[in-house]
């Protein structure tokens, strides 16, 4: 009988401890549910990826205006098929 009251301690500490642990992820969830602004988010993978090596490559946006690419965007307007 002794080893039984033993075990039913332990299940009550265990079972004690398990609700304080799922208090404290509730608990963790609500602080980490707020909004973080996307700036901060930027600015944090940015850090990121620099401490791990990573150099960014700085691009222009530039605009085609070749006739191949005026030629190409005709015969895929010309081309379209409506959805039915």
């Amino acid at each position: 009988m002794d080893q039984n009251q033993q075990l039913l301690d332990l299940v009550k500490s265990l079972s004690g401890r398990v609700q304080d642990l799922e208090k404290q992820v509730t608990s963790l969830k609500l602080v980490t549910a707020q909004e973080v602004p996307e700036d901060v988010l930027v600015a944090i993978a940015a850090g990121v990826a620099a401490y791990m090596g990573y150099t960014g490559i700085k691009r222009q946006i530039r605009f085609a205006s070749s006739p191949q690419w005026a030629k190409g965007t005709r015969v895929a307007q010309l081309n379209h098929t409506p959805v039915r």
